[in-house]
């Protein structure tokens, strides 16, 4: 079930509805008023719409980079696990064939004792 909290983003009162904590609402809350200030004092020309657009903007960018990122981090994870499935088959195979010949290593030895 949502909660509901009263926040304010750029001096207006929101009533939020989420699953999330209080306190994670807020801190998102305050970011997004940091970014607006921050915004506004550097570019003092800017309707308010306009610094919240650069907000959204620059938001929109950063999360679209970190799914690139974590895309590309998934991609070399299945890369190295694959590549570890490989590495395992051939140390099994290499066991495999210590195996054996350790094996043929006695049957010669035996061989050789019973001249």
């Amino acid at each position: 079930m949502a909660n509901k909290f009263r926040i304010s983003v750029g001096g207006i009162d929101y009533i939020i509805a989420s699953e999330d904590d209080e306190t994670y609402v807020r801190k998102i809350g305050d970011e997004v008023n940091q970014k607006l200030d921050t915004l506004a004092r550097s570019n003092p020309y800017l309707s308010t719409a306009m610094v919240a657009i650069l907000a959204a903007l620059e938001y929109c960018d950063n999360a679209k980079k970190s799914n690139a990122a974590a895309e590309e981090a998934k991609a070399e994870f299945k890369r190295v696990s694959e590549e570890l499935a490989c590495s395992r088959m051939e140390i099994d195979g290499a066991r495999r064939e210590i195996e054996r010949l350790n094996n043929e290593i006695r049957r010669l030895r035996l061989d050789k004792s019973a001249l």
